[in-house]
C-alpha cells in the first residue's frame, strides 16, 4: 500500500531508507547560549526511533546577529561540534539520517534574541518576529556572512551532519536576496535577477567546495505571497534552477514569508492537506535532481499519493511528527489507527513558539518531556473510573487503560466526544473530528467499558466503588446578565452548532472569541446574515496571533459578517439587540440573538463527591475552561501517575 513512501531513496549520494522527511522545526529547547539540552535530544532521539528517514534538524544560527529566537541552536562556533557529534551519534543509531538548516533572519532577526539590530539587503522593515527596521549590509559583511554559512557547514560535517539544508524560504536572509519585494540594492548582490541570486549561488558552490561534496538541500518558498515584487512559481522555478547549476542536491518547497500579506509558513487547519504540493509539482518540473514537498501532509495516505503521482520525491513532515513521532512506524506496520492525527490547531508549537514560548502540542502532551512523561505499567492496577467523555476523560481513560488499569468511561451525552463534537462543526475545523476518531478507536483497542446516556452522582460512584475518580465533567455556557436574556429568541452558540436552527435570517452573535467567531461563520455559510458583536477592542483575542487570528478575520470579512468590537449589549428583545457603543446607544435587528460569551465550570459533582470525602483527580475545563491542549496535558499526567 506504501510502496513509494517505503522506498528507498538518495540525496546526493546520501541513501535513504524511506521517503519520509522530518521538516526542520524551532522547539526553543536549546540553552540561551544556543547549546544542546537533553529535552532537546531526548525530543529528536524519539522521532529518529519512530522510523523516520531524515530529520532535518531545526534552524541554526550561523552567527549571533541572525539569531530569530531566544533559544535557537547556534552553529557558530567550533566549541559546539563535540556536542552535536554526540547527538548526530544517537539519531545514527536508530538508522536514520539527519541534516541541519542553517539560517539567519536577517531583517527578521530578532534584536531580543540577538541583542543587536538586525542586518539585510535593504533597509525594509518587516512585520514578522520583528517590527524592528534593519540596517542595510555593506558588500565586505555580506561577504562575512557567507563566509559565516561556509564555516557552520564546515562545522556540521566535522559534527557527523549527514546533509546542510539552507534557510532560502519564509522571509529569512537568503531568501530577502532573492527577493526584489526586500533586495533593493543596486550592487553585486542586487539589481537584477542575476545579482540577486549570487548571495545563494555562492552559499551553495562555496559549501560544496568546503566539505568535500556534503549534500546541500536548498529550502525555498514556491510562493512567497508578497503584495508585489516577491517570489512567485514561475521565479520559484528559475530560482530552483540556479541553485541547481551552482550544485544543490534537492529542492525542499515551502511557501510564504514572515510578515507577509498572507500567513502561510505553517498552514493552520483552515487551509486543506496538502496545499503546497502545487508549488513542489512546479518546481519538480524544472530541476532534475529531488524535490521534498510539505504543508498540511500529516496523513501517510496523502503522502503515497503524491509520491505516486510523481509531485515530489520526498514527503517532508513536521506537525505530524510532533504529533505522533511514530508515524513512520506504524505506517510500515500498517497501524494507520493509531496514528495520532495533528489537527494543524498550531497552538502548541507554532504560535507558542512566535511569542519565545517553548514547543508543545495539544494531541501529544509527551513533547518536550519524551524523557520524563513514559507511559510504563501500573505495579498496582485500580479500578479507575472516569467521569466525562470529552478530550480530557478521554486521554485520562487511554492513558489509565495503556498502564494497566481497569478503566469505566461515563458521561451524559449519547456520544463521545464531548466539546469537540461542536468544535469539530464549524467551516475548517473538520480536522478536530479526527482527534475524536483516533480517541474512540482507542478506547475500543483498550478495552475500556464505556457507559454513555448516564447521569453520574454519589450514588451512583458509591455503587461502582472505584479506586480512583477522574473528573473530566468539562464546563457550561455562560449566560451574561443582560436584560431579556431569557426571551424566546436566545439561543446558546453550542445549542446552535449542535443543530438548534436559529430563528429567522437576521442573527446576532454576543461574543467575539474563538466560538463566537466559527459560529458566526457557520451561519453565514449557512445563509444568515450574521453581526458579531464584541466588547473589546479586538475579536479572536483567544486565538492564536501569528496565523489563526488572520485567517478568521478575512474568512468573515469574505463571508459578509459585520463585526462590531469595543460595543457592549445592554437588552434583548424579540425585535434585536440594544447595544452600546462609545457611550451611545443603537439597536441591531436581529431575529435570533446567539450567546458565545464564555464557559464557567461544570464542578457541581466535584463538589458533591469531595463533600463525601472521596478524592476526586479534576481535570479539564471542571477546573477552569480553557482549550483542548490542557485538557490533554492535565489528563495524561493524572492517569500516568495513578
Amino acid at each position: 500500500m506504501f510502496e513509494k513512501l517505503l522506498e528507498g531513496g538518495c540525496i546526493g549520494d546520501l541513501h535513504l531508507k524511506n521517503r519520509f522527511v522530518m521538516a526542520p522545526l524551532t522547539t526553543e529547547y536549546a540553552e540561551g547560549n544556543g547549546t544542546l539540552t537533553k529535552r532537546l535530544v531526548d525530543f529528536y532521539e524519539e522521532r529518529a526511533a519512530g522510523g523516520v528517514g531524515l530529520i532535518i534538524f531545526e534552524a541554526s544560527s550561523i552567527d549571533q546577529i541572525g539569531k530569530l529566537f531566544p533559544h535557537q541552536v547556534m552553529l557558530d562556533s567550533d566549541e559546539l561540534v563535540p556536542a552535536l557529534r554526540k547527538f548526530t551519534d544517537i539519531v545514527h543509531r536508530h538508522d536514520a539520517k539527519i541534516a541541519v538548516q542553517l539560517c539567519h533572519g536577517g531583517r527578521q532577526s530578532n534584536p531580543i534574541a540577538s541583542g543587536m539590530t538586525p542586518v539585510a539587503p535593504s533597509t525594509l522593515g518587516g512585520k514578522g518576529l520583528t517590527s524592528t527596521r534593519p540596517r542595510e549590509l555593506a558588500v565586505e559583511e555580506i561577504e562575512q556572512i557567507i563566509d559565516a554559512f561556509v564555516s557552520a557547514s564546515v562545522r556540521a560535517r566535522e559534527a557527523g551532519f549527514d546533509a546542510i539544508e539552507f534557510h532560502g524560504g519564509h522571509g529569512m536572509l537568503i531568501a530577502q536576496f532573492m527577493s526584489a519585494y526586500t533586495n533593493l540594492r543596486q550592487d553585486a548582490y542586487g539589481g537584477d535577477f542575476d545579482r540577486r541570486m549570487r548571495f545563494a549561488t555562492e552559499l551553495v558552490r562555496r559549501t560544496k567546495e568546503a566539505t568535500g561534496g556534503l549534500p546541500v538541500i536548498f529550502r525555498l518558498s514556491g510562493d512567497e505571497y508578497w503584495p508585489r515584487d516577491g517570489v512567485t512559481l514561475s521565479l520559484a522555478k528559475e530560482i530552483a534552477k540556479r541553485v541547481e547549476e551552482a550544485g544543490a542536491d534537492a529542492i525542499h518547497v515551502t511557501a510564504g514569508a514572515l510578515g507577509a500579506t498572507k500567513p502561510m509558513t505553517v498552514q493552520p487547519m483552515y487551509m486543506s492537506r496538502g496545499c503546497l504540493v502545487h508549488l513542489a509539482e512546479g518546481i519538480k518540473q524544472s530541476v532534475s535532481i529531488p524535490v521534498i514537498a510539505v504543508g498540511r501532509i500529516n496523513d501517510p495516505v496523502l503522502a503515497e499519493q503524491i509520491l505516486r503521482q510523481g509531485k515530489a520525491d520526498f514527503i517532508a513532515m513536521g506537525r505530524a511528527l510532533i504529533a505522533d513521532p511514530e508515524l513512520p512506524r506504524k505506517t510500515m506496520d500498517g497501524r494507520l489507527e493509531d496514528i495520532v492525527p495533528c489537527i494543524a490547531c498550531n497552538e502548541g508549537c507554532f504560535e507558542r513558539v512566535a511569542i519565545f514560548k517553548d514547543m508543545r502540542c495539544t494531541v501529544n502532551p509527551r513533547v518536550g518531556y519524551e524523557g520524563q512523561y513514559v507511559i510504563r505499567p501500573a505495579t498496582n492496577p485500580k479500578k479507575v473510573l472516569v467521569i466525562g467523555a470529552g478530550p480530557g476523560g478521554m486521554e485520562a481513560a487511554i492513558v489509565a487503560g495503556k498502564r494497566g488499569h481497569h478503566v469505566f468511561l461515563y458521561d451524559k451525552a449519547a456520544e463521545l466526544g464531548g466539546q469537540m463534537l461542536q468544535a469539530a462543526i464549524p467551516p475548517g475545523r473538520e480536522e478536530i473530528g479526527s482527534l475524536t476518531s483516533y480517541f474512540k478507536n482507542q478506547l475500543r483497542k483498550l478495552g475500556v467499558k464505556i457507559e454513555l446516556g448516564v447521569n453520574v452522582t454519589p450514588a451512583l460512584v458509591d455503587e461502582l466503588a472505584p479506586d480512583v475518580v477522574i473528573a473530566a465533567t468539562g464546563a457550561t455556557p455562560l449566560i451574561p446578565p443582560i436584560r431579556g436574556i431569557e426571551r424566546e429568541n436566545v439561543r446558546t452558540a453550542s445549542a446552535v452548532l449542535l443543530g438548534e436552527a436559529p430563528k429567522g435570517q437576521k442573527v446576532v452573535v454576543l461574543g467575539g472569541g474563538m466560538v463566537g467567531i466559527e459560529t458566526a461563520e457557520f451561519l453565514a455559510d449557512k445563509g444568515n446574515s450574521v453581526t458579531l458583536v464584541e466588547m473589546l477592542d479586538k475579536i479572536g483575542i483567544d486565538m492564536g496571533v501569528a496565523t489563526l487570528r488572520w485567517y478568521v478575520r478575512q474568512r468573515l470579512e469574505e463571508k459578509g459578517v459585520s463585526v462590531l468590537t469595543r460595543t457592549k449589549a445592554v437588552e434583548i428583545s424579540d425585535d434585536g439587540v440594544l447595544v452600546e457603543i462609545n457611550q451611545q446607544t443603537q439597536s441591531i435587528s436581529a431575529d435570533t440573538v446567539i450567546l458565545a460569551t464564555g464557559s464557567v465550570a461544570d464542578n457541581k459533582l466535584v463538589e458533591q463527591l469531595r463533600a463525601t470525602g472521596r478524592e476526586v483527580c479534576a481535570v479539564g475545563d471542571c477546573v477552569r475552561p480553557r482549550k483542548i491542549i490542557e485538557a490533554i496535558e492535565e489528563s495524561f499526567a493524572v492517569a500516568n501517575q495513578l
